[in-house]
């Protein structure tokens, strides 16, 4: 979710330390051959400049003084925001397989192909390292963009003398963008005022328990639309008030709940005030919105986290100042339930916390604790949702914690003892499908942003169940799929990962028909009682015409 502070997705901040996943693609926007069987332009950046490469942001630059050969390298400022990812899209040909090499020198670097294969070094200590993959073409592929990134947090990594090398130059080269792709940035400014965007997603709470074999379809009205609504701040996507929220969204998580301090446990949602807001409704008026939703069988929930709202509770002090406090503003604002959105560094197991099933580190288990005290007081009712990001939850298929011998990035996978430990209570699990890096999937794949395949791979994780670091011994169970909805950005002012209507439905119809799936097929089969979507927001979807609303309903009914 985003913030009017532009909040990461993934705030995992300093690393998918030891995901493969995530690599800040280096664009290379423009095809050609600088000689046969070379597909790259400037691998070696010797023209002193990144033409044809495309950087996310301003992280991209060509340095001297760090080259493997020649005079000039390219450097990726990575970032706690932004992994300085570069591309280049070069035509290729259908049914070939072709070789994508690179020297780098950096801490978590990665090298691969959008939608594709990749490989990446946890670290090179200083010098250059050879990395090198190999990817085969579709039989109607004709282009393919490669790229190359480092990782949040890690500082700049330098790449020289990258490689993509085929059987003969290219027959035709597709043009050098002029700014990068949405996949290349984890948002970009519609115009001076859209910059300040903020983004989020929400969806119904997970259960663990088995899916079984496919069900019926589920009655009609059963899918849900979900949506964040920028309740307390301000940004380019402009304020919505909550009567003129469209009856197309099925639950609406207020953005957001944030604590008074990281560990203090104690949460306030304070409305976005006038000077901000020129358009703001006044308190009643908003409550009787709220309340105007709810009498037409809408959910509104109290979403809590997103970008700045970090909270710890390491205590059982804090614990119980978030039960209470949580309490006082559903009663307040009359609302359903709750929605976490916790990202950043809320969430981070303790080293030898190892078993998902039995945490035991505080922040863990008081969550844990703190919500099912809220759902006993409020009933059957209470809804529960949550927002995790990748990182958080898939990402535990290969890693989990720091690891068993320790150095791996603690909050790996770190969402997967919460999901666990309320599944009895959950509602709805809607996991962010964008600024996300590249994640393994169950194909042992890596699967990038910007596809149906993303989603696809993604959601099958939760619908088919993993096993926890690679342990078939230690078995994250699948949900049910009317426990899961797929979070994605309502367009590219968003988030990164935004996919075009098309694109939403070829996933839709390979999860729920099994049809369209690519190479792609979903280990847990067809699964028509699959939720539905989650977007950041409903205030981005607005500002664009309402397209990603209207195709849901386009789709579902």
């Amino acid at each position: 979710m985003r913030t009017p502070r532009r909040k990461r997705l993934l705030a995992a901040g300093t690393a998918w330390a030891v995901a493969a996943a995530g690599a800040v693609a280096i664009s290379f926007g423009l095809a050609g051959s600088a000689s046969a069987g070379e597909f790259l332009v400037n691998g070696g950046l010797e023209t002193g400049t990144l033409n044809p490469w495309t950087c996310s942001g301003s992280t991209g630059s060509v340095v001297t003084g760090h080259a493997h050969s020649g005079t000039y390298a390219l450097a990726g400022a990575a970032s706690a925001t932004d992994t300085a990812q570069c591309t280049q899209t070069v035509a290729v040909a259908p049914n070939t397989t072709y070789t994508l090499s690179a020297w780098v020198n950096g801490s978590y670097t990665y090298l691969g192909v959008n939608g594709g294969a990749s490989t990446w070094t946890p670290g090179t200590g200083g010098a250059y390292q050879k990395l090198s993959v190999s990817f085969t073409t579709t039989a109607t592929q004709t282009s393919a963009t490669v790229f190359t990134h480092g990782w949040y947090g890690q500082g700049t990594y330098y790449a020289d003398d990258v490689s993509l090398d085929g059987p003969g130059a290219p027959s035709s080269s597709p043009s050098v963008p002029s700014s990068p792709s949405p996949s290349a940035s984890a948002s970009a400014s519609a115009s001076a005022s859209a910059s300040a965007s903020a983004s989020a997603s929400a969806s119904p709470s997970a259960s663990a328990s088995p899916s079984g074999s496919p069900s019926t379809p589920p009655p009609a009205g059963s899918h849900a639309l979900v949506g964040y609504l920028h309740a307390s701040f301000a940004n380019g996507a402009g304020y919505l008030k909550m009567s003129d929220v469209p009856d197309s969204w099925d639950i609406i998580d207020l953005a957001f709940g944030e604590p008074d301090s990281i560990t203090s446990g104690n949460i306030h949602f304070n409305r976005c005030p006038v000077a901000q807001c020129p358009g703001v409704e006044s308190d009643a008026d908003f409550k009787a919105a709220i309340a105007a939703k709810q009498a037409k069988g809408k959910k509104v929930l109290l979403s809590i986290g997103g970008q700045n709202g970090e909270v710890q509770l390491t205590t059982t002090a804090a614990r119980d100042a978030f039960v209470s406090s949580v309490s006082a503003i559903i009663d307040k604002w009359g609302l359903d339930g709750l929605d976490i959105d916790f990202e950043g560094h809320s969430l981070s197991l303790n080293t030898g916390d190892n078993d998902f099933k039995n945490p035991t580190t505080p922040v863990i288990t008081n969550l844990i604790s703190a919500v099912k005290s809220l759902k006993a007081k409020y009933g059957a009712n209470f809804q529960l949702t949550m927002a995790p990001e990748t990182f958080f939850v898939q990402l535990g298929y290969q890693y989990y914690g720091s690891g068993p011998w320790g150095g791996q990035d603690p909050r790996a996978g770190a969402f997967l003892p919460v999901i666990y430990g309320l599944r009895d209570d959950l509602t709805l699990l809607h996991v962010q499908d964008y600024n996300s890096g590249s994640i393994m999937g169950l194909d042992n794949q890596y699967h990038n942003m910007g596809g149906a395949d993303f989603h696809i791979a993604m959601t099958d994780m939760l619908l088919a169940g993993f096993p926890v670091a690679g342990n078939t011994a230690n078995m994250f169970p699948p949900l049910k799929p009317s426990q899961v909805a797929i979070g994605m950005p309502a367009n590219t002012y968003a988030g990164n990962g935004y996919v075009a209507p098309a694109v939403v439905n070829q996933a839709l119809d390979c999860l729920t028909k099994g049809t369209g799936c690519g190479s792609y097929t979903p280990r847990a089969g067809k699964q028509p009682n699959l939720r539905g979507l989650m977007t950041w927001s409903i205030n981005w979807d607005n500002y664009n015409g309402n397209e990603f609303s209207k195709n849901f309903h386009n789709y579902f009914g």
